[in-house]
């Protein structure tokens, strides 16, 4: 329960509606009651915004500041009402007024501020942070425009634009008395100061402004609430005005349209130069606007530098902040005259990096031009911080390589020079992390090894975690109360205590009403495919689930592998599969992604030849749900019977969706990559469906790698592979598959499919036999909710609060 009086929400509701909107009761849209419900509970959380802050600087407390490119925060007033506390009272008074609190929180739109895992891991990591009563921060841009929006139109992806109502948003605070200046393109100027040192000055720059807008983000029990910082850019007034003064109106009025642009849509095509400037544009505008935010701060109540980085942790949520590194130095050595040695350990002590990735093309990397042109003063202080990083390596080992030393520089020469922003930001930290324990063993090993020999005490793993609130809670209403009613409510805000529930896995009646919910959940679901795609499928039988990014290195390809050869097994050989399957998809391609768009149409095509062929006998159905996002996840992953995670190993991270679908209840069949491998070792191998070759067997498999021998050699594989190829399934559209064909038959076939695919099928065998004995499936499933607690958020931020920010908890 929260620590707040209730008495005066029904007072804000109401005069919301009538002093704010001037309207009755009687005239008020759905909209206008969701704005009315959020409105009362924002008070709620201005109020203890303002105690917390009050905390924290009586306290001068160390604080995070998380910079990231995405928040995936999802719909906030379900969640809200449940970290407060206030939940059921407010479902009880909107009865009152004839309002169903579950349909009126439809009514909310996604905020569109981010793409997939790296979004919702920040959003879920900022729960944490005000649920532990730290005091964490988010820094963001506060993007009108997501991604795309997903529409499938005969079977293939189209992208529409994907807005949400920020400048109506009940939730967004606009702080209109802050704005950041932020210098931009111009050029550097050399000359000497007083003492003769040299003294550059950055000349002739155009101005963004940064405009912040706050997103109040609750803990539990509503003890603390911190924020989400987001960043609108303007257009300078004052230098607009100069243009339009000389007589050119439209030039004026383009600049300012060119410079508003920054906050207009996430992450904006980079496959031309124009789109990459932009891309890079908002990554400084967001690392200018959020240093200058926090420097503001910390100089309230600090006058001199010499303890910034014992009140200030900075983490860079991959590279997209890395700029960060250049920044933070040039305010401290130009505009606050610290001398370079000094000023490179504040900036060193301050950072922190999180790297997500092994793909070496998610690893940005920058053409010097373009840095120069746009940051000129941050491409001058990169240079230098190169050159004192390589005058170090060769002082520190003499006999190092040239090979070592050109792969850890930041310049990476070539016909055009690049900026390697994992290297700067490796470089100007003191901690790089990854992700999962095999992940960061491979950054280590594989990603930069010649780093971790140089500086082995910086490199440390934080496997990562998910919210309880959200996604048990607020997603699955019906198994939190179950929870509870078992064990008590304490598992909310301290996740390890769930494992109380593994005293009940020899309890008939208990794994009875644990499957009574899943089926609950599955035939919400049903409803839902039934409503969006006029499909019937049976919540009776297995919901088999692949959601996520569509990329070939996840595998959704080898799904379908096995779908059509189950396919194939019925109709052509006759076989029993077992227990009806109904395979679930859903995620987004990238819109440059043809490959991956040519997966989403094979998934539909395969899905409309199988759905309608009557010899099946609905054993097998297939779905493809459009749009996935955070609101649509909510509803699919309780009820997944089975997490299909089954990514080549050792490209994977590591994954926040195998945590969501383990600690709801669904088994995961997966490789043993990324959190999946810890995640079997907290459910048991005999709790979790484990196949394909493992990260050392894929290192060895790959040179000589042969996809034809599979082919040759396994008949099932041979009549899957033909038919892709053949126009089975594309009788209207002969001949579009045969690239899937020639992909997966190509020599050095990096993903391994047709190596993986004996396997997979042997363990999907498996599920289908296990699941016909529902006891020994609901004790499974429970072992799963009850061994999950090490994968919440919380446990994760502790570790970051402890291991690399040195923060802790402020309780009020």
């Amino acid at each position: 329960m929260s620590y707040f009086d209730f008495s005066n929400f029904e007072t804000s509701f109401n005069n919301y509606i009538k002093y704010i909107l001037g309207k009755q009761f009687e005239h008020a849209s759905k909209n206008d009651q969701l704005n009315a419900v959020s409105y009362a509970v924002g008070k709620y959380l201005i109020d203890i915004s303002y105690d917390t802050q009050k905390r924290y600087q009586e306290n001068d407390v160390k604080r995070l500041h998380y910079l990231s490119l995405e928040f995936l925060i999802g719909r906030l007033l379900n969640n809200n009402l449940l970290n407060l506390g206030i939940y059921k009272r407010c479902k009880r008074f909107l009865e009152t007024k004839g309002i169903d609190l579950d349909l009126l929180v439809e009514e909310e739109r996604d905020p569109a501020l981010g793409n997939g895992g790296l979004g919702r891991l920040a959003a879920c990591f900022l729960d944490s942070l005000a649920c532990l009563n730290m005091p964490g921060f988010g820094y963001g841009i506060n993007y009108d425009y997501g991604l795309f929006k997903q529409v499938i139109v005969n079977g293939y992806q189209k992208e529409k634009p994907d807005y949400w109502p920020n400048r109506r948003s009940p939730w967004l605070i606009r702080r209109t008395e802050e704005r950041y200046m932020v210098p931009i393109y111009g050029r550097v100027e050399g000359s000497v100061d007083r003492d003769g040192e040299y003294n550059p000055t950055w000349t002739n720059w155009s101005l963004l402004i940064g405009r912040p807008h706050d997103i109040l983000v609750a803990g539990f029990e509503g003890r603390t609430v911190n924020y989400l910082r987001l960043f609108t850019a303007e257009a300078s007034e004052d230098f607009d005005i100069d243009i339009f003064n000389d007589g050119d109106y439209f030039k004026a009025v383009g600049r300012k349209i060119k410079s508003e642009t920054i906050s207009k849509i996430l992450y904006p095509s980079d496959s031309k130069e124009v789109g990459k400037e932009l891309r890079l544009v908002q990554e400084y505008f967001l690392v200018a606007c959020s240093l200058k935010d926090i420097i503001r701060k910390y100089e309230m109540d600090h006058h001199t530098f010499d303890h910034f980085h014992n009140k200030v942790a900075i983490q860079l949520n991959d590279t997209h902040p890395a700029l960060a590194v250049a920044e933070l130095m040039r305010i401290l050595v130009d505009e606050k005259g610290i001398q370079w040695e000094t000023a490179w350990e504040i900036t060193k002590k301050t950072l922190g990096y999180t790297n997500h990735t092994l793909l070496p093309e998610a690893l940005e990397t920058w053409p010097v031009t373009i840095l120069e042109r746009v940051v000129p003063r941050h491409m001058q202080l990169i240079y230098e911080i190169n050159q004192r990083f390589l005058e170090y390596l060769t002082v520190r080992d003499p006999d190092i390589t040239i090979e070592s030393i050109a792969k850890m520089s930041i310049i990476q020469e070539g016909p055009v020079k690049q900026v390697r922003m994992a290297n700067l930001a490796i470089i100007g930290s003191h901690s790089i992390n990854g992700v999962a324990r095999v992940h960061s063993d491979l950054v280590k090993t594989q990603l930069v090894p010649e780093f971790y020999r140089l500086w082995p005490e910086r490199f440390n793993n934080k496997t990562n975690g998910v919210s309880p609130r959200r996604w048990i809670a607020a997603c699955n209403p019906g198994l939190a109360d179950f929870i509870t009613e078992a064990i008590g409510r304490r598992w909310v805000g301290d996740l390890s205590r769930i494992w109380e529930l593994e005293t009940f896995e020899n309890d008939p009646g208990f794994l009875d009403r644990l499957g009574e919910i899943k089926l609950a959940n599955k035939e919400a679901l049903a409803t839902l495919i039934r409503k969006k795609l006029f499909l019937n499928v049976d919540p009776q039988s297995i919901f088999d689930i692949h959601a996520k990014r569509i990329h070939e290195y996840k595998r959704q390809l080898l799904n379908v592998i096995h779908i059509i050869h189950l396919y194939l097994s019925i109709k052509e050989d006759g076989k029993d599969i077992g227990h009806p399957r109904t395979f679930i998809f859903s995620g987004k391609a990238a819109p440059g992604y043809h490959f991956a768009k040519l997966i989403i149409k094979l998934i539909h095509s395969v899905a409309n030849v199988i759905n309608k062929d009557p010899d099946i006998h609905d054993m097998i159905k297939v779905a493809f749900l459009p749009d996935y996002r955070v609101t649509l996840a909510e509803r699919i992953i309780p009820a997944a019977d089975v997490s299909e995670q089954i990514s080549t190993a050792g490209m994977e991270a590591s994954g926040t969706g195998n945590m969501k679908f383990a600690m709801n209840g669904a088994l995961t069949i997966g490789t043993l990559d990324g959190a999946n491998i810890e995640i079997a070792e907290q459910v048991g191998g005999e709790n979790i469906y484990i196949f394909g070759l493992t990260v050392d067997e894929v290192e060895a498999f790959r040179p000589n790698y042969e996809p034809k021998t599979f082919y040759d050699e396994d008949p099932d594989l041979k009549r899957v592979l033909k038919a892709i190829y053949s126009n089975l399934f594309c009788s209207d559209e002969p001949g579009i598959f045969k690239p899937v064909f020639s992909q997966l038959m190509g020599n050095g076939e990096h993903y391994l499919h047709l190596a993986d695919f004996r396997s997979y099928v042997a363990t999907q065998l498996k599920i289908g036999n296990d699941y016909k004995d529902r006891a020994k499936w609901l004790s499974m499933s429970l072992k799963n909710i009850a061994r999950t607690g090490m994968f919440s958020s919380d446990r994760a931020i502790q570790e970051y609060a402890d291991g690399i920010w040195g923060i802790r908890s402020f309780r009020g």
